[in-house]
C-alpha cells in the first residue's frame, strides 16, 4: 500500500502497462481508483491516459504550480509539462 497520496499535481512513475517505468505528472482525479495521467510527450493533455492509482508509484514530489494552474481553471500546455518532467527528474537523479 502506498503512504503517500497520488492528487492532481503529484509527480509518479507507472509501475505497470507499456508506459511501465515512465515519468507523468497526475492531471485529474476520476475516482478513488482512477487517475489521469500526461507526461506532454507520449501522453498530451489532449489524450490523458487513464490509470488505476495502484499501477502508479507516488515520487513524494507534487508541482505545486500545476495544481494552482488546474485549481484556477487557467490552461496548461504540454511544454509546460515536460519542462516541470524535467526539473522534477534531475531532483529524482540526484537523490
Amino acid at each position: 500500500m502506498n503512504k503517500l497520496p497520488i492528487e492532481v499535481g503529484s509527480v509518479v512513475i507507472s509501475k505497470a502497462g507499456r508506459d511501465r517505468g515512465r515519468i507523468f505528472l497526475v492531471i485529474e482525479e476520476v475516482d478513488a481508483d482512477f487517475v489521469r495521467i500526461a507526461n506532454g510527450e507520449l501522453r498530451k493533455l489532449d489524450r490523458l491516459k487513464k490509470k488505476r492509482r495502484k499501477h502508479l508509484k507516488p515520487t513524494g514530489a507534487v508541482v505545486q504550480a500545476l495544481r494552482d494552474r488546474i485549481s484556477e481553471g487557467k490552461t496548461v500546455e504540454d511544454h509546460e509539462l515536460r519542462a516541470w518532467l524535467r526539473e522534477e527528474e534531475e531532483k529524482l537523479v540526484q537523490v
